[in-house]
């Protein structure tokens, strides 16, 4: 009888992959590194487990949306008090604090429990070309047959 393969902990590698923004439409880019960070590029991947890459996201300032997103869009924040909602249009989000808005979306496409929490640390989002973490040499990601 066959036994189903469980990878552990210790044998994972995790690598480290820079994706550049610029000019990526904002749900393509966090689809993709919502993928990476959760391993499923990985024939190795389980659902329970912490399985992918460190992903380091540059120039996320230059990521941009479709359509009218920009403008009707609002990103939500509630400080946990009644009457603490608040929101803002994209098109400040991006001019302000672009970076923010790369984490938000990625975010919510990672699972809402522990293991996301962990996983979203492995996000690294920097506004401009530079990043601290050439040490680790980290791979460039190419998006295949994404029409922009």
């Amino acid at each position: 009888m066959t036994r189903t393969y469980s990878p552990k902990a210790s044998e994972q590698k995790h690598d480290w992959i820079v994706i550049d923004a610029t000019d990526v439409v904002l749900g393509r880019l966090a689809s993709h590194a919502a993928a990476l960070l959760r391993g499923k590029h990985k024939t190795t991947f389980a659902p329970h487990m912490d399985m992918g890459d460190y992903v380091i996201i540059i120039n996320a300032d230059k990521v941009v949306l479709t359509a009218n997103k920009a403008s009707q869009k609002r990103a939500y924040r509630h400080s946990g008090y009644p009457g603490g909602l608040r929101s803002v249009s994209y098109t400040e989000l991006l001019e302000k604090n672009s970076d923010r808005a790369v984490e938000k979306a990625i975010r919510g496409m990672l699972p809402k429990n522990s293991l996301g929490a962990d996983l979203f640390r492995k996000l690294k989002v920097y506004k401009g070309a530079e990043h601290p973490h050439a040490a680790q040499q980290p791979t460039p990601y190419t998006f295949g047959q994404v029409a922009q």
